[in-house]
């Protein structure tokens, strides 16, 4: 008996000690000094805002396709360069950038061309801006031009519609400002983490930290195919979309 008490005493201590511990913890996460909450180092990088960031890497200045190149043959990029615009030449195919990327803010502005109230839907100032060679934001002449909700301007095509239609009329500038975080895979090939996009139409939200589902299929499901870092590339639909102020930070 007189062992028994003695261990509950014991007991009765240590979970005193325990408790002091605890209020002490407690006392401690919970600082009453302001600076102890604050972090100074290391210290926030500098980047100089503007038309283009400090940081940015230009892709296209308006004035040589030096940076990009043909995915048909991997020779230089076939579009025609004039005033200060890349535009599609029909059946030069498609091109990308010679560097590969992972995670990065790309700003990117396009027109769609002066063409005949004939076409329609798809056949109506189409092309594609591809993430990492394989994810497209479509670019489309949307403007009272009606097509399939997930294959309009700003769509993650066949995949996600966009919030809303913001596109301008036929002829004028159209801006994306794309946030992309690339897909994380696992040893064995599985999806860690899906890839993500944000898309800023003009200047309104169209696409909201939305998940990429896969590559998008023109025909099929998506595919989700092991990969590192990919290049940006640009479509050639057939139709003289152009493009102009191209450039990208890296996250």
């Amino acid at each position: 008996m007189k062992n028994t008490k003695t261990i509950i005493a014991l007991l009765t201590i240590g979970i005193g000690f325990a408790s002091q511990a605890q209020d002490h913890r407690h006392v401690v996460s919970n600082p009453t000094k302001p600076d102890a909450t604050e972090f100074w180092d290391p210290e926030v990088r500098v980047v100089t805002p503007g038309t283009i960031p400090s940081d940015a890497i230009v892709l296209f200045d308006g004035k040589s396709l030096a940076n990009w190149e043909s995915i048909k043959d991997g020779g230089p990029a076939q579009w025609k360069v004039e005033d200060g615009k890349m535009t599609v030449v029909r059946g030069a195919g498609h091109i990308s950038t010679k560097q590969k990327f992972t995670n990065y803010q790309l700003h990117i502005e396009w027109q769609s061309p002066i063409e005949p109230e004939t076409l329609k839907s798809q056949g109506k100032g189409n092309s594609g801006i591809f993430m990492q060679g394989m994810y497209e934001v479509q670019v489309l002449n949307s403007y009272k031009n009606r097509t399939y909700r997930n294959g309009q301007a700003g769509s993650i095509y066949k995949q996600s519609a966009p919030l809303v239609n913001a596109t301008s009329p036929m002829g004028e500038w159209n801006i994306y400002d794309i946030i992309y975080t690339a897909p994380v895979f696992t040893v064995n090939g599985g999806i860690e983490t899906p890839a993500y996009v944000t898309v800023i139409h003009n200047g309104v939200v169209v696409q909201n930290h939305t998940k990429i589902q896969g590559t998008t299929e023109y025909i099929g499901q998506p595919l989700n195919p092991v990969h590192g870092p990919g290049p940006i590339s640009l479509q050639d639909h057939g139709n003289a979309v152009s493009f102009r102020n191209i450039w990208l930070r890296e996250m």
